[in-house]
C-alpha cells in the first residue's frame, strides 16, 4: 500500500449507495378529485344531499324568517316572533309529511294521485266562491280556516299535477301508448290547462308559471317529440303574453327590469329597487344577522317574496352563495334519482318535483336579482307561508323515498343498520339476512359505504 506524502495511511472512503428512487408523489389535487368523485358515485349520495340539504335550507328559513319578519310583525301590533312561531308549527306539520311521505311505498303514492287532484281541483274552485274565498294582494286564492290561519290550495295543486301526472305517464308508457302524441297530450295538457285555468281566475300568474314549468318537465321526461314540445311551449307563450298585456300590474312588473332606483309616475319599482339595495349593502359577509336595514319598513315582504334580499343584506355574498349551493345540490339529486331508476313513475315524479322546486327558486331569485320579473312567488323551503311549506316538504318526502327505492341504496341502508342480538355470554348470534334487490345479484359492486 502506497503511503500518502503526508506520512499517514490513506482514507478508504466508504462505497456510495446507489440511488434509489422512491415512489412519486401522488398529485394531491388528482387526489381529491379522485375522491370526490368516489363520493358522488356512492348510491346513498342522493338520500343524503335530499335528506340534509332540504334540512338546512328549512332551518336556515327559519332563522332568516324570524330576523326579516320582527319589524313587520310590530308594526301589525303583533309580537315580534309572530310570523315565526306560525312557520315553525308548519315546519313541524311539514315534517311529519315529510317522514310519512319517505315511509310510503311507491304503490301508495300512487294510489294518492287521483284524490289529491281532486281534493286540490275543489279546493281551488272554492276559492271563487264568495265568502269562503279571500284576496290577499289583489289575488283571490285564499281559503280562511280559521283564526289567523289560511290556505292556498294553488300550492297543493302543484304536488297533485306530479303525482296524477306521473302515474298517468306511467301507465301510458307501461301500454306503449307514448309514441302517439295524442295518448301523450291527452288527458295531461287539458287537466293541466284546468288548473291554470283555476288559477288564473285568482290572478296568480306567478304560480301558473310554475305549474306550466311541471307539465313541460313531464312532458320532456316522457320523450315529447321537439315538434310538439314547441307547439305547446308557443301556446303557453301567447297565452302568458295576453295575459301580461292586459294587465297593467303585470306590465309594471314588466317595465320594472333592471331598475336601479325608484321611479315616480304610472310605474312603481320601489320593491325591485330596494331588493338590490339589500343585496348591494350586504357585501362579503353582511352587515349581521338581524342588522337588516330595508326590512325597517323600506323592502315590501321582506319574509316571504324578498326574503332571500334580506339574506344578501344580513349574511352577505356567502350566505346566498350557500343558499344557492343546498339549491344546487337538491336539484342535482333530483336530477340523479329520476335517471337512475328503472320506475317509470319514479322518473317521472322525481322529474316533475326536481322542476317544480328548481323552477320556484330561479324565479324567486331571478326577480330579487333583477333578472326577472316579479312573480309573487315564495322561495321553496325557506320563505314565510305554511301553505307553501306543507306540499314542498311533502314532495321531498317523495324523493327520499325514491332515493331509498333503488336497489343499491336499499343494500348500502342496510349495511349500514345496528345489530341486535348479542348473546349473554359474550358471543354474537349470525347478523340478521335483509331482503334486498342487491343480494340477488351474482357480483355486487361494493357500494363505499361504511
Amino acid at each position: 500500500m502506497t503511503g500518502s506524502r503526508t506520512g499517514r495511511p490513506p482514507v478508504q472512503r466508504a462505497a456510495r449507495r446507489p440511488v434509489v428512487s422512491g415512489p412519486a408523489r401522488e398529485n394531491p389535487l388528482r387526489t381529491l378529485i379522485v375522491r370526490a368523485r368516489r363520493a358522488w358515485d356512492r348510491p346513498l349520495t342522493a338520500y343524503y344531499l335530499i335528506l340534509g340539504g332540504s334540512a338546512l335550507i328549512t332551518v336556515l328559513g327559519l332563522v332568516m324568517v324570524y330576523s326579516a319578519s320582527q319589524i313587520t310583525a310590530l308594526q301589525m301590533s303583533l309580537p315580534g316572533s309572530y310570523f315565526f312561531r306560525k312557520q315553525l308549527l308548519a315546519a313541524a306539520i311539514g315534517g311529519v309529511l315529510l317522514l310519512v311521505a319517505s315511509r310510503m311505498p311507491v304503490k301508495l303514492h300512487r294510489a294518492l294521485a287521483y284524490p289529491i287532484l281532486a281534493g286540490a281541483v275543489v279546493l281551488m274552485a272554492l276559492v271563487q266562491v264568495p265568502g269562503v274565498g279571500v284576496s290577499v294582494n289583489g289575488n283571490q286564492n285564499w281559503i280562511a280556516v280559521g283564526g289567523s290561519f289560511q290556505i292556498q290550495p294553488s300550492e297543493f295543486g302543484k304536488l297533485a299535477l306530479v303525482l296524477w301526472g306521473a302515474d298517468l305517464l306511467a301507465r301510458k308508457q307501461d301500454r306503449r301508448l307514448l309514441s302517439q302524441w295524442k295518448h301523450m297530450l291527452v288527458p295531461l295538457v287539458p287537466a293541466a290547462f284546468m288548473l291554470l285555468g283555476l288559477i288564473m281566475l285568482g290572478g296568480d300568474m306567478g304560480t301558473a308559471i310554475i305549474l306550466t314549468a311541471v307539465l313541460f318537465g313531464l312532458l320532456w321526461l316522457a320523450g315529447a317529440p321537439t315538434r310538439l314540445f314547441v307547439g305547446v311551449l308557443s301556446i303557453a307563450a301567447l297565452l302568458g303574453a295576453i295575459l301580461i298585456r292586459t294587465s297593467p300590474n303585470r306590465m309594471a312588473r314588466l317595465a320594472c327590469l333592471g331598475a336601479t332606483e325608484p321611479r315616480t309616475g304610472p310605474v312603481d319599482c320601489w320593491q325591485a329597487v330596494h331588493g338590490i339595495y339589500a343585496l348591494a349593502s350586504g357585501g362579503i359577509f353582511g352587515s349581521g344577522l338581524g342588522a337588516s336595514v330595508e326590512k325597517w319598513g323600506q323592502l315590501p315582504e321582506a319574509h316571504t317574496d324578498f326574503i332571500f334580499a334580506v339574506t344578501g343584506e344580513e349574511l352577505g355574498l356567502a350566505g346566498t352563495l350557500s343558499v344557492l349551493a343546498l339549491f344546487a345540490a337538491l336539484g342535482y339529486a333530483g336530477i340523479r334519482v329520476a335517471g337512475r331508476t328503472e320506475d317509470p313513475f319514479v322518473r317521472y315524479a322525481a322529474g316533475g318535483v326536481t322542476t317544480w322546486i328548481t323552477a320556484q327558486a330561479v324565479i324567486n331569485i331571478g326577480a330579487v336579482l333583477g333578472l326577472l320579473p316579479i312573480a309573487g312567488v315564495p322561495l321553496p323551503l325557506f320563505s314565510y307561508g305554511g301553505s307553501a311549506l306543507l306540499p314542498t316538504m311533502f314532495a321531498i318526502g317523495l324523493l327520499i323515498a325514491f332515493a331509498r327505492e333503488d336497489p343499491a341504496a336499499r343494500m348500502a341502508l342496510a349495511m349500514r343498520q345496528p345489530r341486535f342480538g348479542k348473546k349473554r355470554n359474550g358471543g354474537s348470534q349470525r347478523p340478521r339476512r335483509w331482503n334486498t334487490m342487491r343480494r340477488r345479484a351474482p357480483v355486487a359492486r361494493s357500494s363505499g359505504e361504511r
